[in-house]
């Protein structure tokens, strides 16, 4: 976990301010990176944006370190993470804290190396605040939904699925939900070729996918006869540089209310409010 003086790092923006300050920052990369991945459903599209903006490789892959171990192994990756505060690189097959921390101070290092014993050092908020004028903010939340009857879950996430053969209707149903958001361009069932051993695994997840970056994702677990859990995963991208600064239950308000009304949360589960917000 990164912290500033009373400011918290999210672990996607974490990895994403690594892999954009990695060559300059940290010698170990001065020869440039091979490649960036992250965990797909549950971590931000932050490294996305770096990757595309430095012109890097970029993986997105399933849960599981050994996606990533697979691709360091084949050097084909130099830096990954996900969203459980789980990052590494390519020195170990492994996700590494103490890493991380000393991958940060590196990049403090860098950023004060002209101002050494100066009256404001570079911060550890001010670093993620200009990385988010640079490449913006993903705002990102996770809503679960515990113990839910494992039919209808299995029914929600069906009909989910079902929907994406017409993207012209899902986002007339968004309009009249939100006028807000930003139209679906493109929706799936995720599934992960492994580019090393030729793996593939399904079903990794249900994505929709916005023209402006924003996503909202949707994941089962716990199919058996007690209950299941869905998991709501909802991301909005936000390139405004007035508007990296709000408060992200307040930016995340739309796409909120279309992720709960476009599934029909609650006529499926009959639950009003989520078991967990995160």
């Amino acid at each position: 976990m990164i912290l500033g003086k009373r400011f918290f790092v999210t672990p996607s923006d974490s990895v994403a301010i690594i892999a954009a300050n990695a060559v300059q920052s940290i010698p170990y990369f001065s020869s440039g990176l091979k490649g960036v991945a992250r965990r797909s459903m549950p971590t931000s599209a932050a490294l996305d944006v770096v990757a595309k903006n430095l012109n890097l490789k970029f993986f997105e892959v399933p849960t599981g370190w050994k996606f990533f171990g697979n691709l360091m192994d084949a050097g084909m990756c130099s830096i990954c993470g996900e969203e459980s505060f789980g990052t590494g690189s390519d020195h170990i097959r492994e996700k590494d804290g103490i890493w991380a921390v000393l991958a940060w101070l590196s990049i403090l290092a860098f950023k004060n190396k002209d101002n050494l014993g100066g009256d404001k050092l570079v911060s550890v908020e001010d670093i993620v605040r200009q990385h988010w004028a640079t490449y913006g903010r993903h705002y990102y939340t996770r809503y679960d939904y515990e113990n839910v009857d494992a039919g209808a879950a299995k029914e929600l996430m069906a009909n989910l699925v079902t929907m994406q053969s017409s993207l012209s209707d899902v986002n007339k149903l968004i309009k009249e939900i939100r006028s807000d958001v930003s139209d679906v361009v493109a929706a799936d069932e995720f599934e992960y070729k492994d580019p090393v051993d030729g793996s593939v695994s399904k079903h990794q997840g249900i994505r929709y996918l916005f023209g402006d970056g924003s996503r909202l994702v949707f994941r089962l677990s716990g199919t058996g006869s007690v209950g299941a859990t869905i998991r709501v995963y909802i991301e909005q991208y936000e390139k405004d540089p007035s508007k990296i600064g709000r408060e992200s239950q307040d930016a995340l308000a739309p796409l909120v209310d279309v992720a709960l009304k476009l599934s029909k949360m609650q006529e499926y589960t009959g639950r009003s409010a989520p078991t967990v917000i995160t």
